[in-house]
């Protein structure tokens, strides 16, 4: 049975909802799913509860972002600096990594697509999530790129290793690439290549800064920062970000 506040709460979901104008949504949006950890300390809990409590709330999520419309959805599930953390709290979390992309594959409804430096993961960790991958490889619905060992300065440097072996192979000469290298060839060997920029980028936890996330992409992105942990994300919140990106004037770069 509903109680008042759930009936409060479901009457103001709608209302947000009914102020979004369709013409004026994202199509691609970026999420730092921040906060984790924090919100397992607040409780008194290990890491691995607050990462597993952050697991279970990103298929809602993308299920919000499907009745939005949007297109492309990237979550940033674990950096390049993450990797540095101790075995006992870093085996857990890629374990649940795991857990949440089987889950999220299994469910026939999203296209996952890897982006980060997979040759800094555990050959476990990298079968587990290219056979879940390759699973939803002829799903028609929301792209969701999975970011995990993901780091910008990395993806950059990707890029350009991967833009060098390209010449090099078609028998381009370094001082000829240097003239001829433009930033959308650079674009072209990114992780996200052919895929539309961010539109908006949310963090959770009340932190204020990209740590790296989709440095390159980001460029004319809008940007949302949310006081709550990921793990207490609600619908509301997202409206809520949809409506503040809804009203700005984004300006790409001018």
């Amino acid at each position: 049975m509903q109680t008042p506040r759930d009936l409060v709460y479901k009457a103001y979901t709608s209302s947000l909802r009914r102020q979004l104008p369709a013409q004026r949504l994202p199509r691609h949006i970026g999420v730092m799913l921040d906060g984790n950890r924090r919100w397992a300390r607040e409780r008194g809990a290990g890491s691995a509860e607050g990462h597993r409590a952050g697991a279970e709330n990103i298929a809602p999520f993308l299920g919000w972002c499907e009745e939005a419309g949007v297109e492309v959805v990237t979550l940033w599930l674990l950096s390049t600096d993450n990797l540095n953390r101790p075995e006992e709290e870093l085996a857990p979390l890629l374990e649940i990594i795991e857990g949440v992309v089987d889950e999220l594959a299994a469910a026939g409804r999203w296209r996952i697509h890897l982006v980060g430096a997979l040759d800094l993961l555990p050959d476990r960790t990298v079968r587990a999530l290219t056979e879940a991958a390759g699973r939803t490889s002829a799903v028609e619905g929301l792209l969701v790129n999975v970011a995990i060992g993901y780091g910008g300065r990395r993806e950059i440097a990707d890029a350009v290793r991967s833009l060098l072996r390209s010449a090099a192979d078609r028998g381009m000469t370094l001082a000829e690439l240097a003239d001829r290298v433009t930033v959308e060839d650079i674009a072209e060997h990114l992780y996200t290549k052919g895929q539309p920029d961010p539109d908006l980028v949310i963090r959770t936890s009340g932190e204020q800064r990209l740590g790296g996330f989709l440095l390159w992409q980001s460029a004319h992105s809008e940007f949302y920062f949310c006081e709550a942990y990921w793990p207490d994300f609600r619908k509301v919140d997202f409206l809520r970000a949809l409506r503040v990106y809804a009203e700005r004037e984004r300006r790409f770069g001018t």
